[in-house]
């Protein structure tokens, strides 16, 4: 008899190199308390020291650890992402189902309010929501989530109005089903792989967004340890010490890069 094949092995399969990446990128973020040599707010050593064995990146301006506060900035880029995540599904999704399977008035608001606000560059919509709701690290991660939110509303309409018309809706519906019924038992499940797949862009989205504006100085405390702030620390040294901005600026990167492709493998599915 066939044997499955072990769990790793399928996510392998599925999303590649990618997935892999995400998922070592996430058990890192989790442990980060535990793994991290030092303290990431403490001054450990020298300022401005070489990548060595005491210090494996290094340590940046004040003497604190690069590889700590790398893996500690992980963990709050990860808690962006999931917001991110959890704002664009919940609002998005329920929003942009409903408005592209029923139409009516609220597929014309949706999509005049998505074709006002993509009509701003999505960090200026980020800037103006912590113009309003303060500058922290919470609104941060808000202000980066919602401000890709009208392009994922945007795909997840298309996606249901193009469902609606299905041959398999329509039986439904020819079979007595409800609107309700109909959604939610044809329209949404179909609809699934691109709401996820366009939710792991908006997550990328997010986590570009919310770096930037830590890069310019937004997001409370300059301390804490972030990819995007460690990034604009780096670049005042970049001659003297490159390993502060280089090693932000990988890690940054291969995640970017990570979920954009783990997103193609979700739409493709």
């Amino acid at each position: 008899m066939a044997r499955s094949a072990p769990a790793n092995v399928l996510v392998m399969r599925r999303f590649g190199l990618s997935g892999a990446f995400l998922a070592l990128l996430t058990l890192l973020s989790l442990c980060a308390p535990l793994i991290a040599p030092y303290d990431p707010l403490a001054e450990v050593g020298a300022a401005l020291a070489a990548p060595s064995a005491q210090h494996r990146l290094g340590t940046d301006w004040i003497g604190r650890d690069v590889f700590s506060r790398l893996l500690h900035g992980g963990g709050r880029t990860l808690s962006i992402g999931l917001i991110a995540l959890g704002t664009t599904v919940l609002i998005g999704g329920i929003v942009g189902l409903c408005a592209g399977f029923f139409g009516g008035a609220l597929d014309w608001l949706i999509i005049s309010l998505s074709d006002a606000l993509l009509a701003l560059p999505s960090l200026l919509i980020a800037l103006s929501i912590l113009t309003l709701a303060g500058n922290g690290s919470t609104q941060i991660a808000l202000a980066a989530a919602l401000s890709g939110l009208p392009v994922y509303l945007r795909v997840v309409r298309a996606t249901a109005r193009s469902l609606r018309v299905q041959p398999y809706v329509e039986a439904a519906r020819a079979l007595g089903a409800s609107e309700l019924g109909v959604l939610w038992r044809h329209v949404l499940p179909n609809a699934l792989p691109m709401c996820l797949s366009a939710g792991v862009i908006a997550v990328a989205w997010a986590i570009l967004n919310a770096a930037t504006l830590h890069f310019l100085g937004f997001g409370g405390d300059p301390s804490l340890p972030e990819w995007g702030a460690m990034l604009a620390e780096g670049r005042t040294v970049l001659r003297a010490a490159p390993w502060i901005a280089l090693s932000a600026g990988v890690a940054l990167t291969l995640t970017l890069f990570a979920l954009n492709d783990a997103a193609r493998r979700l739409a493709a599915q």
